[in-house]
Parts: C-alpha cells; sequence; structure tokens
C-alpha cells in the first residue's frame, strides 16, 4: 500500500490509512482542532491523489478502529455484504468515483453496490468529489422506507412537522403542529423534541399528538424525540408511538456518552415491532452530525468526515424510516463557517444514501457560528436538488426551544415548489381532501389554522 506522492518538487508521506482520510478532508474547524487536518492545500492534495490510488481492500483491512475495540466498527464489518465486495475489492477509490459518477451507473448499481463498501470506503469517495459531483451521485441514489408512509419515491419531498415548545405546552405545540400541516409540512413525521425527558411528559406528548391524527386521520407518524429508554418505558405504559428515535454517533465511545449502544437499540426495535402503532416495517429514526465525536473526546484521531460516515453504516442495521444530520448543531468548534456547513450537507447526503438510507438533511446553524439564513438557504437549494428525502420544518425557521436555526415551514414549501416536488404520496392526497393542496401546489387556505376547527 502506497502511501506517499510528490508534488511540486515536495515529497508528503503518511503514517496510515486513516491519517490519508484525514488529511485529504476538506477544512473543517473541527479537524483542525483535534490537530488532525492538513497543514497546507498541498497537502491536502497529496493525501487525495494518495487516496485516488488506495485499493478499496487497502481500506477495507485496515478500519480507523479495530475491530475488537468498537462496536460500530464490528457492526459495519458484520453488516457487509462479502460477494459484493469481494467484486470490487481490487478497485482503487478512484475508480469507484468513476464508476458512480458514470451515467451507465443506475440507481440499482449504486444501491447493490453500497451492501460491499465499509463506511471508510464510502467516505473515501466523498473526500475525491467536488460539490457537484456529490449532488449528482446523490440524485442517482433513491432508497424508499415505508413506516406509515412511504419516503424517497421520486418526485416526492417529505417534511418533519418540528412543533418544539420551550416548556412543552400541548397547546402550544399544537397550534404549531397545525401550522405544519396547514403549509404541507408534517408527512416525514409530527416530531416533537421534548424540554422535560420524563416518561410522564413524553407520554403526555406522544398521546396529544397521536390523538390529533387519528382525529383528522393525517397519513402521518408520530415521535418524540426523547431519549430511547425513556421512550420504551412510555411504549411499556401504553403510549402511542409511531416512530422511535435516538441520536447516534460513530464511535462506541461517543455512543456510550449518548448512552446506547447495538443491544439497547436491539431492545427498542423489538419493541416498537410488538407494540408500537405504525405498519412497518422501518420505526426506528436516528439523527447525525458532523463534529459530535470530537466534541465528547471520543474521535480516537479520526476525521469528521469518516466518522460521520461510520454512523450512517452504524444506523443502517436497524432500518430506520428516517435518518437527518444535524450537522451545523454544534457550532463554530466542528463546522467554522457557513462554507463548511454546507460542504458536510453535501457530503452527509451523498454518505447516507449509499449505505442505503433514507436521507434527510437539517442545514443548521447556530447564532455563534459565522453563517446566516443565506448559507442555509444555499445548502438547502442544494441538497433538494441532490434528492434530500426530507428537511425539518421549524416555525419562522427558528426554534425556540432548542435555540438554533433550520428550515421553516416556509422554505420547505418554496423548495417543493421550485422543483416541481410534491408530497409524499398519502399525504398529498390528505392535503387535497382538506383543501390545503391542489394540484401539488398550495391553496389559499395555506397557512389558515381554523380548517382545523
Amino acid at each position: 500500500m502506497k502511501l506517499s506522492c510528490v508534488i511540486k518538487n515536495t515529497s508528503y508521506s503518511f503514517s496510515s490509512v486513516k491519517e490519508v482520510l484525514a488529511k485529504a478532508s476538506e477544512e473543517k474547524s473541527g479537524d483542525k482542532m483535534a490537530k488532525i487536518a492538513a497543514e497546507s492545500s498541498l497537502e491536502r492534495m497529496a493525501a487525495k491523489v494518495v487516496l485516488s490510488e488506495m485499493r478499496l481492500a487497502d481500506i477495507y483491512e485496515n478500519p480507523v478502529i479495530p475491530y475488537e475495540k468498537d462496536e460500530v466498527t464490528r457492526v459495519i464489518y458484520d453488516g457487509i455484504n462479502l460477494s459484493i465486495y469481494n467484486e470490487i475489492k481490487d478497485w482503487s477509490v478512484g475508480e469507484l468515483r468513476d464508476y458512480i459518477l458514470s451515467h451507465r451507473t443506475g440507481a440499482h448499481e449504486l444501491q447493490r453496490l453500497g451492501r460491499g463498501l465499509t463506511s471508510e470506503m464510502i467516505a473515501a469517495v466523498a473526500k475525491l468529489m467536488s460539490s457537484i459531483d456529490l449532488v449528482m451521485a446523490s440524485q442517482k441514489i433513491r432508497p424508499t422506507a415505508h413506516c406509515n408512509t412511504l419516503i424517497g419515491e421520486e418526485g416526492r419531498l417529505a417534511f418533519r412537522c418540528q412543533p418544539n415548545h420551550p416548556t412543552d405546552s400541548p397547546e402550544g405545540i399544537l397550534f404549531s403542529i397545525k401550522e405544519g400541516l396547514s403549509y404541507g409540512s408534517g408527512d416525514a413525521v409530527i416530531g416533537i423534541n421534548p424540554n422535560v425527558d420524563t416518561v410522564e411528559s413524553v407520554s403526555r406528548l406522544l398521546h396529544m399528538s397521536h390523538d390529533f391524527i387519528m382525529k383528522w386521520e393525517i397519513p402521518t407518524q408520530n415521535c418524540v424525540l426523547a431519549h430511547i429508554t425513556t421512550q420504551m418505558k412510555a411504549l411499556e405504559k401504553g403510549a402511542p408511538i409511531a416512530l422511535m428515535f435516538q441520536s447516534l454517533a460513530g464511535t462506541q465511545k461517543a455512543n456510550e456518552a449518548f448512552g446506547v449502544d447495538k443491544k439497547l437499540l436491539d431492545e427498542g426495535l423489538a419493541m416498537m415491532r410488538r407494540l408500537g402503532t405504525a405498519a412497518g416495517p422501518n420505526v426506528m429514526y436516528f439523527e447525525t452530525g458532523q463534529g459530535s465525536e470530537v466534541s465528547l473526546d471520543a474521535a480516537h484521531g479520526v476525521d469528521m468526515q469518516t466518522l460521520e460516515a461510520r454512523t450512517y453504516g452504524y444506523a443502517r442495521n436497524w432500518q430506520p424510516f428516517m435518518v437527518n444530520n444535524v450537522s451545523g448543531f454544534i457550532g463554530p468548534e466542528t463546522l467554522y463557517d457557513g462554507r463548511q456547513m454546507i460542504r458536510a450537507d453535501l457530503e452527509d447526503l451523498f454518505m447516507g444514501k449509499l449505505h442505503g438510507l433514507p436521507m434527510g438533511i437539517a442545514p443548521t446553524y447556530t447564532n455563534h457560528m459565522y453563517a446566516d439564513q443565506n448559507d442555509q438557504e444555499i445548502a438547502g437549494m442544494l441538497t433538494a436538488l441532490a434528492g434530500a428525502n426530507f428537511y425539518m420544518g421549524v416555525p419562522a425557521g427558528d426554534d425556540v426551544m432548542l435555540n438554533y436555526q433550520d428550515t421553516s415551514y416556509h422554505d420547505d414549501a418554496s423548495l417543493r415548489e421550485m422543483l416541481g416536488l410534491r408530497p409524499l404520496r398519502e399525504f398529498e392526497k390528505w392535503l387535497e381532501k382538506m383543501g390545503i393542496m391542489e394540484n401539488g401546489r398550495l391553496t389559499e387556505r395555506a397557512g389558515d389554522l381554523s380548517i382545523f376547527d
């Protein structure tokens, strides 16, 4: 395995696959903080050259965290289709990039190919792609999943209605749910982040959202984004849950900080299949994001993008209905500005979809990042063009409970209209029945909460 090259009469050498992956990454403040980033654009280019010539087998044989030491690595490797891997193991990463971007390679081939790739391979090929490469590659891949609605169909764009409230007021949350639905947001899920993570509070929000969905016969699913253990206790007590949530990371150490492991996720999935309210079979919802591992001192010297890819490799074990990044949620210590956020969103979308996940994007930023609404809207438009399955819908784009910025109900409607996309099939019929949408466009009743009187 060659780990060196010469550029402009300067020799660059790297000690490991892990170092090559880190140095080949586009500039991110979290990698710089961890002191693993390339020190110059030439060193970054040298790492990309070395990476482009590296065989997939070299990456397979050198996971960034050893199999024996990390549960995430074990889940990823145990899930690889070895027959497919053996067909392509002698390809270079550059050849993999060319195959993915070839006009002759279609969605079916890419979804099959993804089953034979480890997460480090997927991260590697993303590092060789420009922004337009990532958009073109992402467009091709159309993973689908079914909970109560079918997500991922071509020509469809879904949204999570995110009606958070700083005191978990059921009345305030209900107003936001009505507003979101009136703008066509909520076909992915009505998903509430609770301020209070107790069984009683979470159960109350689950019953409220479920009862509202049943009353108005809305084809969607409910979810309260508490810790998985809280949701499981609520489910045992009879709370109606259609979709079970958990935040995930790309190392065992980071997941331990989140209070989760494979055994717990297996138990949660089994419980949902036994007691959950959804038709399924996909009943899990995961959120991820570049930077969580380094912020928790659990990165093991691995770059943020590669760790994010590993999170997707871990997540696909539970065949989720939804996965989305929140890569700008931490702040400038991981993604410094809007440019880094946009790049991370494009990388995450491609990597998630090549893992076979129904991938959404949350082009988030915090108020102390060097980013603004323009950056967020650019990220939203680019990832929508790239075929994101869903976005968040937050009242006015400002989450008053979590204190960060995300896509608004109005942004969601604009993305659909600009790109000629429609809601999920079952949900569109409901919107038409309610007079909110006609021929794929919102009517004058959009934004009118009296619809639900």
